[in-house]
């Protein structure tokens, strides 16, 4: 019985279209009874090995030549996002059916179910979940899929420890004064207004891809881990891929997220610091020769910088070669 009840309340996490009331699963960010303090009393899955999120520490991750590049289908589709949700606890899009993930070192395919977001308190507190070397982020998207085999069955899902896949991109603050940039995030924050209240919801127009949210992100580039849900019931079933490239977004388009979205009504408070702190390390992973530096999971910026320093050893050893040939 107590594993229905773990597996009926992730699926009340995990499918947007459920509506579920589980008995005795209450948790929350903000309020000292079912704040993250509380979570393993809640959700003993939460007290487990194996929980998620953690810091990677980009030199510790071993090379691993399985982590191939990964297939994403029907991640162009102008009709993929259909509907945007308030929970309470985050904003959720739901996807339509036959978007999928599969290779990237994955055991088979993956339904794309749904994404949501977690931030900190605007683009001044970042509240990204993983963070990479100590660094935290302005923001953490998480793409959940489910294994194909499973028919979109979360509840069988939870209780594989590969049943899920995450996908995990950190949304980073754009450089200069740009505003409302880039245009698909523009659009998909649009909607806020639209969702204030816990459990608001509306229909997504067509228009944007899952492609154009991930701009400017080599999705070849990745760190991987066996982790968990990030939040109760906190179940290990969840294969995790996390993205070294961060997707680029004006700050007045992070900042709506804090200053729009309320944990109830309109008269309560606003959703912020809705993630979850630093959980014990797992092992990771990453292709093999690939590498970020300085805690940036940028891959140009580390490629500008291995390349200013191979034309510096040049120099070097073209002027101590004069000095010994005098």
């Amino acid at each position: 019985m107590k594993w229905l009840l773990t597996a009926l309340t992730a699926v009340c996490v995990l499918l947007p279209s459920a509506h579920c009331a589980t008995p005795g699963v209450v948790w929350c960010y903000d309020q000292p009874s079912c704040n993250e303090s509380r979570w393993g009393t809640i959700a003993p899955l939460c007290s487990g090995s194996r929980q998620s999120p953690i810091n990677i520490v980009s030199t510790s991750a071993t090379a691993d030549s399985n982590l191939t590049e990964f297939t994403f289908t029907n991640y162009n589709s102008k009709t993929a996002l259909t509907m945007i949700e308030n929970t309470g606890k985050t904003v959720k899009v739901s996807l339509a059916a036959g978007v999928k993930i599969s290779g990237g070192g994955l055991p088979e395919s993956y339904d794309s179910l749904q994404f949501h977001l977690h931030w900190g308190n605007g683009s001044s507190v970042p509240g990204s979940e993983h963070t990479v070397n100590g660094k935290r982020y302005s923001m953490e998207l998480h793409i959940v899929n489910s294994k194909g085999s499973y028919n979109t069955n979360t509840a069988l899902a939870v209780k594989d420890s590969t049943g899920l896949a995450a996908l995990g991109f950190f949304i980073e603050e754009m450089s200069g004064s740009s505003t409302g940039q880039p245009a698909s995030w523009n659009i998909l924050s649009s909607y806020l207004a639209s969702i204030k209240s816990s459990g608001n919801k509306t229909s997504v127009a067509n228009g944007i891809s899952l492609d154009d949210l991930l701009t400017g992100v080599d999705r070849s580039k990745y760190y991987r881990y066996l982790g968990s849900l990030t939040t109760p019931t906190c179940n290990e079933a969840v294969v995790w891929t996390v993205f070294k490239d961060t997707i680029k977004v004006s700050r007045d388009v992070i900042d709506l997220f804090s200053n729009t979205v309320h944990v109830g009504d309109e008269n309560s408070t606003f959703a912020i610091n809705v993630f979850r702190s630093i959980q014990p390390l797992q092992d990771v992973s990453t292709q093999a020769g690939s590498s970020s530096s300085n805690g940036n999971p940028s891959s140009s910026s580390s490629a500008s910088s291995g390349a200013m320093c191979s034309v510096g050893l040049m120099a070097l050893s073209l002027v101590l070669g004069r000095g010994v040939s005098h």
